[in-house]
């Protein structure tokens, strides 16, 4: 059966969830055409030729961009079935059969797409007055399965992909990988959740160690971990970091933890730092207790100071990520944000896009069961897939649309993170009435490693992205960041 799997946007990476599928598709002899849209252009003959045409969503963004290249995927193949798989894909069912998606697959979803190519391949060939048949398949699957290692072949290079920038401006080529799937915690805004609920499964190391394998051979210089949370399975993970160090000591690598994780498993972090590790991505969100609270996030603001001053000594590098605008914020609240920032030395940690996130609200999300939200927010809006709210302080809302701008000229212009910092600490304190303290030049701290590509895991795609997925027209009204974060 001739094949077509889709990914339109996975965080600059080369998706893994084409290359995983494609294995597991290829092993059983079907032909499998992987398409990135996010670096190449939409191959009309493969599409043309599919038989089965299946789009990879494991993000926000990623759905946005497919609803629009669904329209323009019909039109070049009416007859082909479409299904849409991974994270968002069961979250937003009845949306994606509206658009006329016939099969969706969520959680484990590889064995799914393979019962579901050889049920049509035993039905024969797929013909214009046919009827589809029926879907069969569980729309969530969270059976164990033993994965096979990714193939990559016939995708872009990964050095099309987002690169790392070390200080001194030099780059290294980043290969990606996931270790494990799911996540054993129940963060209420966090979209893994309604799929997964608190069940995360391993890949064995063997299977993860030989993707590595290939990719280094392929150029890899730099691994970034995809894994919700990296220390889920601690034992899996160090045993993991040290085989990959052991056999490429020269290659650098970057992970995800949760908070909570890092100070439950602080006595780790050393062997982190001497394995490879570059730095650790966590998901903060914000400094202020009640809000954490309502996020269900396990940790306290304590416990992220305490953390901080942990990486300083250790002398390693901690990416916070934060959603800053969240119907509880106060320009108060966001400015003791800010100004944590400065104290904890972590300006240039912290790309300024994260500085401006919205928390999203999707279907199914664990944030609908608070009264506060169901009380806020909106009917839910098919066409942003979010049910949209506001902030009581329209002062907060302006400086939301303002922090945003700020961070998207900035990464334009490619401003340094400290200047882009000092200009939304301004914008904050003007908001609020009163005069920004000025930034000492003893606030510029040393650069730090990160990833080339500064969009967000759930943010909403850009005017730019959008029309450059299937012929979509640009939208009069500038996309809004907003995000519901991994751990």
């Amino acid at each position: 059966m001739n094949i077509a799997l889709i990914s339109t946007y996975e965080l600059g990476r080369q998706p893994f969830g084409l290359a995983s599928p494609a294995a597991w598709l290829r092993k059983r002899g079907h032909e499998v055409v992987s398409l990135d849209l996010s670096r190449q252009a939409l191959d009309e003959g493969a599409i043309r030729k599919a038989q089965l045409m299946a789009i990879y969503l494991p993000m926000h963004t990623a759905t946005r961009l497919a609803a629009q290249l669904i329209p323009r995927l019909r039109e070049l193949n009416p007859c082909a079935q479409l299904c849409c798989y991974g994270l968002y894909a069961p979250m937003n069912i009845e949306y994606l059969r509206s658009l006329g998606v016939s099969t969706i697959l969520g959680g484990e979803f590889e064995d799914g797409l393979v019962h579901l190519a050889e049920r049509l391949a035993s039905n024969g060939e797929q013909k214009a007055d046919r009827t589809l048949p029926p879907q069969i398949e569980p729309v969530i699957s969270l059976a164990r399965l033993s994965f096979e290692v990714p193939d990559r072949s016939g995708m872009p290079a990964i050095d099309k992909y987002a690169h790392l920038i070390v200080p001194g401006g030099d780059f290294r080529i980043v290969g990606s990988t996931e270790a494990s799937r799911g996540c054993k915690h129940l963060c209420r805004h966090c979209p893994i959740v309604p799929v997964y609920k608190g069940v995360f499964r391993i890949v064995s190391r063997d299977v993860v160690m030989e993707d590595l394998r290939r990719q280094v051979a392929a150029g890899a210089q730099h691994i970034s971990f995809g894994d919700a949370d990296f220390f889920n399975g601690i034992r899996h993970a160090m045993d993991l970091v040290e085989e990959f160090h052991q056999e490429f000591p020269a290659v650098t690598y970057d992970v995800t933890i949760k908070i909570e994780h890092l100070r439950k498993y602080e006595g780790h972090l050393p062997k982190l730092r001497d394995t490879g590790c570059l730095f650790v991505i966590s998901a903060v969100e914000t400094v202020d207790n009640a809000v954490l609270e309502f996020l269900d996030k396990g940790h306290t603001r304590a416990d992220f100071l305490h953390v901080a001053c942990v990486f300083r000594k250790l002398g390693m590098t901690l990416h916070p990520t934060f959603v800053p605008f969240t119907p509880w914020t106060t320009l108060s609240g966001y400015i003791d944000l800010l100004g944590v920032l400065r104290e904890l030395e972590l300006i240039e940690n912290v790309a300024p896009i994260q500085l401006g996130i919205r928390l999203l609200i999707p279907e199914g999300s664990r944030m609908l069961e608070l009264e506060e939200i169901r009380r806020i927010i909106g009917p839910f809006d098919p066409h942003s897939l979010a049910y949209p709210w506001k902030n009581p302080d329209p002062r907060v809302e302006e400086l939301s649309e303002t922090v945003q701008e700020i961070a998207a000229v900035a990464e334009g212009r490619k401003e340094s993170r400290f200047a882009t910092f000092e200009r939304i600490w301004k914008a904050a304190h003007t908001a609020a009435g009163i005069a920004a303290p000025p930034l000492a030049a003893s606030a510029v701290h040393a650069a730090v490693p990160f990833l080339s590509e500064p969009w967000y895991c759930c943010a909403e795609p850009t005017r730019d992205q959008l029309v450059s997925i299937g012929g979509a027209k640009p939208q009069t009204k500038r996309a809004v960041a907003s995000a519901d974060s991994f751990v």
